[in-house]
């Protein structure tokens, strides 16, 4: 029958079957070569090698490959970027710029010697060669991103070289085509520094603003993502216009905007995931594509020149390695992720070969001829397996020493957030504000509560509340963090928090602002003044007026005697992840003896932190914040609960300081960690329990109902 006939030709051709295929290899690759103990990217390189022309000719290295494989190369280059610790590459900035120099100069060395005395070629040509063992692709950059090691101090400083080298090489490359087109001259440089410095500044001026803007006007996730996308490829198109390559736009575009996407955001995840799943797989595959394996098999010449750059092309990175780690008297362990991540060759190296092969010297001569084609395939394929392995050799041994050096510490309390969730409008803020503060390994911690009252229990308010807990764990699952959620009766929602912090072991309490209806209403709110009352455990009160992701400063004022309450480093770690996460500054306002105590913890644990530290001689002398606090800032006032070490009497003011002069900026109003039996007096950091002033209150509205008729 007809519809048993089958006919399948090769190359495949079908764009259903093109992407089918790729999806499997995607899929089963990693499964295969993890039973080996094989980083599953060479085994993504394999395969496409494999499929490609120079192995069961299955499918075609067409348009989709390029395209998706310039997309994933732009990706690689972007997430080196926007997860690069800028803290500690500006800390590191100089060991950055050396090892970008060693890791150009030292293979342009070796590389025009080797060319010129091994292989014989001309000087213009050995030069070429040499300038494509300098540069290298981030290949195994995933592994690292896998292992959690983005942000140490070896993995910026080789992002860094890597940019460094990588735009020499491509400039040596600028050069060498200009000179056989004749466009050389004394206003080559002049321009192309012009059009080079233009560039980057109109990417670091105005892509950091308007990326800035647009995340506080949109919060759709799909408008956001897009926008993301339509920046990476906006910088490197701009860039390949001036005549670089786009992957130096894409890197740059990440740098910008790192402080916009937090690590522990879903935007990011959603960034990691696209990427990780699709773009950089294809890339991959796209490579194994190009790469003949029978050069190595045909002898004689192509041999020999295959032979000669992958020795010289590997050698000198872990020269450059070597010499980095040497000078900054640096771990072994480091020098191995170097040289891992730096081994790789493929963009830029393609980039030129290609190039180079269509350069005639003379008629029918190119520059680089086929040898030097297939020897560069395969030294693209020897290096990629090196760089792999290497780089997950070393990341396996750094994520083990730094676990042997964690179990020396004291055991620290279990932290688990509890998020009351009531108003619908809030719940992404919270949930990312819990996210800033929260452990940044751990995929738990988070717990989303639904009190319901008893009192006015129904059909429609518990649907409500399960509406709202699944919208919160819809969010968090977004960054990768798991919520539990909880939903619970009792006689009132304050009654029912404080039972759940119990039953839930929460470390502390992450709530919303209190929203006031009517002129009797307290600051704080009936809720929130009974929660006080009932917990020792640490509470912060939350009022975002833009996405937590857009802020740009972080302000702290601390009382005085605050570094003798019980929870007092473990509020100061909070607001340090969340200057770390956000990449903002945190600046500290206190006195003298407490600004010791901040500057010590600080140092020692979070030296990442980009921190400022002004005295502040009074509590009184709160009100000289109001010209440091801007729209853009989030203001987080240390309080305490009265009757405890660090309570001020002026901490009664606050209500209406905070009304009067910062209600124009996102705030948090911290009360930490308290043990001890509190005086049962009436204010505003203690305020008495609902039951105690259900009378007063009752007085109160009274009385403004009346006054309100008259």
């Amino acid at each position: 029958m007809d519809w048993l006939n089958i006919n399948i030709h090769f190359p495949i051709t079908d764009p259903t079957w093109i992407f089918l295929l790729v999806l499997i290899i995607i899929l089963f690759a990693p499964i295969l070569l993890s039973r080996l103990r094989i980083p599953h990217i060479i085994g993504l390189i394999i395969s496409g090698i494999i499929v490609g022309e120079y192995g069961f000719n299955i499918l075609e290295r067409d348009s989709s490959f390029e395209l998706f494989g310039k997309v994933g190369l732009y990706y690689i280059m972007f997430l080196a970027g926007l997860e690069m610790d800028l803290e500690d590459f500006k800390k590191n900035r100089m060991k950055a710029l050396v090892f970008g120099l060693f890791t150009f100069i030292i293979p342009m060395v070796l590389g025009v010697w080797s060319s010129m005395s091994l292989l014989e070629y001309s000087f213009t040509t050995s030069v070429l060669l040499a300038s494509m063992y300098a540069s290298h692709t981030l290949i195994a950059y995933p592994i690292v991103s896998r292992y959690g090691l983005s942000r140490i101090r070896s993995v910026s400083i080789t992002i860094g070289g890597t940019a460094i080298t990588v735009a020499l090489a491509l400039l040596v490359l600028a050069v060498i085509s200009g000179m056989n087109k004749g466009e050389v001259n004394e206003w080559f440089w002049v321009w192309l520094a012009i059009k080079v410095i233009g560039v980057c500044f109109l990417i670091i001026f105005f892509f950091p603003r308007i990326g800035r803007w647009f995340f506080r006007h949109y919060e759709d996730n799909i408008m956001q993502f897009i926008f993301v996308l339509v920046m990476v490829f906006l910088g490197g198109a701009i860039l390949e216009l001036v005549g670089m390559e786009g992957i130096l736009g894409a890197f740059l575009v990440g740098l910008v905007l790192n402080r916009l996407i937090p690590n522990l955001s879903p935007l990011m995840n959603r960034l990691e995931f696209v990427g990780n799943a699709l773009f950089i797989p294809y890339f991959l595959i796209g490579v194994g594509m190009i790469i003949d394996i029978r050069a190595l098999f045909t002898g004689g010449e192509a041999l020999k020149v295959a032979v000669v750059m992958t020795i010289v092309a590997t050698f000198s990175k872990w020269l450059a390695a070597w010499l980095t780690q040497k000078s900054f008297r640096m771990r072994a362990t480091e020098r191995e992720l170097i040289f891992g991540l730096s081994n790789a060759q493929a963009a830029a190296t393609l980039a030129a070969v290609l190039v180079g092969n269509k350069i005639e010297v003379s008629p029918g001569v190119p520059l680089l001829n086929d040898d030097v084609l297939n020897g560069t395939v395969v030294m693209i394929l020897f290096t990629c397996i090196i760089s792999s392995i290497a780089t997950e050799r070393a990341a396996r041994k750094m994520t083990v020493e730094d676990d042997t050096g964690a179990t020396d510490e004291k055991p620290k309390e279990q932290e688990n957030i509890l998020i009351p969730i009531a108003n619908p409008d809030t719940i992404e803020n919270l949930i990312n504000m819990a996210l800033l503060m929260k452990e940044p390994r751990r995929k738990d911690g988070l717990t989303a509560l639904s009190v319901i009252n008893d009192s006015n229990a129904s059909e429609a308010r518990l649907i409500q509340g399960k509406r709202a807990l699944e919208r919160s764990a819809m969010v968090a699952a977004a960054a990768d963090v798991n919520v539990h959620t909880v939903t619970r009766f009792d006689m009132n929602v304050a009654s029912g928090i404080i039972h759940a912090m119990k039953e839930c072991a929460a470390s502390e309490v992450v709530i919303g602002l209190h929203h006031k209806v009517t002129l009797v209403d307290s600051f704080l709110g009936t809720l929130t003044e009974n929660l006080l009352k009932g917990t020792h455990k640490q509470v912060m009160i939350v009022k975002n007026l833009i996405p937590v992701n857009t802020l740009r400063r972080i302000i702290v004022a601390v009382p005085a005697k605050a570094e003798y309450e019980i929870g007092f480093f473990k509020w100061v770690e909070r607001v340090c992840r969340m200057g770390l996460q956000l990449g903002c500054r945190v600046h500290f306002y206190a006195n003298k003896d407490t600004l010791r105590y901040l500057e010590g913890f600080i140092n020692k644990k979070y030296k990442g932190v980009r921190r400022e530290f002004t005295e502040l001689e009074e509590w009184e002398d709160l009100l000289l914040l109001t010209g440091q606090v801007n729209y853009d800032h989030l203001l987080i006032i240390a309080s305490a609960r009265r009757g405890f070490i660090s309570y001020d009497p002026s901490f009664e003011k606050l209500p209406s300081q905070i009304t009067k002069y910062f209600n124009n900026c996102s705030l948090i109003v911290l009360y930490p960690d308290q043990y001890g039996d509190p005086q049962e007096t009436l204010s505003f950091s203690e305020p008495l329990h609902h039951n105690e002033s259900h009378h007063y209150d009752s007085i109160g509205k009274w009385l403004y109902k009346w006054f309100k008729k008259g």
